[in-house]
């Protein structure tokens, strides 16, 4: 004889899953006790501040000021219109037309050669590596404009190194270093547009002192005209120990 059992009375029906709940509680468990963190406790100062009793500050009393009203204006006359009749009669001004029509012939003729043009003189800028003739120095003399050239830099030589002083505020600063002058020789054998860069100001006041110093040349000329011959020129300062 098969003995029957209840169903609802069997206790290995349901332990795979009290089996997988028991699993995961011991997981959960284990992960919370391996990322717990302790801190390090540390004295905590307690202050206590008393503050004494706040005394009522004394108002100050608000005085009211009563200011009496202004006077209304004074009554204004009445505005008297006065109708004066036209007694003079006016004159109307004709004004004519300065227009003319083709019909109107001219009487007067201007021939092209009564006409006179003013010739403007443009101001011409030479290299003066490539100019015809280089700007004569007051007493240079020479057959071609090689030994021209070779004359005005030789006096340009001695003109800056006879004149040369170094600044006094440069050597205190112990400043020193290259200054470009760049400057132009007109038409007219003057020096003018003197531009100067270098290393300091004070440098280059006294390179641009200078070049103002130079003497009228006679000036440069291009195909017989004279013309502008712009001139750079680099004037060194150094500091001996």
């Amino acid at each position: 004889m098969q003995v029957k059992k209840n169903p609802d009375l069997d206790i290995s029906r349901n332990s795979s899953l009290f089996f997988a709940i028991g699993l995961c509680l011991m997981l959960l468990t284990t992960n919370g006790l391996l990322n717990y963190k302790t801190y390090e406790k540390h004295d905590i100062a307690l202050d206590i501040l008393e503050m004494g009793d706040v005394e009522e500050e004394e108002l100050i009393p608000i005085i009211d000021i009563k200011t009496p009203p202004p006077p209304p204006p004074p009554p204004t006359a009445p505005e008297i219109i006065t109708v004066v009749e036209d007694v003079e009669e006016v004159e109307e001004t004709i004004i004519e037309s300065t227009e003319t029509s083709m019909e109107e012939a001219i009487e007067e003729r201007v021939d092209v050669s009564d006409v006179d043009v003013d010739e403007l003189e443009e101001d011409i800028s030479v290299p003066f590596a490539v100019v015809e003739k280089v700007p004569i120095w007051p007493g240079c003399t020479g057959k071609n404009n090689a030994e021209l050239k070779k004359c005005f830099q030789g006096k340009m030589t001695e003109h800056v190194t006879k004149n040369f002083k170094y600044p006094e505020q440069a050597i205190d600063l112990s400043i020193r270093g290259k200054v470009y002058v760049m400057f132009i020789i007109d038409s007219k054998g003057n020096v003018s547009g003197i531009k100067t860069r270098g290393p300091d100001k004070i440098l280059e006041k006294e390179a641009s002192r200078i070049i103002g110093l130079m003497p009228k040349m006679e000036p440069g000329r291009q195909r017989g005209k004279p013309v502008n011959i712009p001139y750079s020129l680099p004037i060194n300062f150094v500091l001996e120990n």
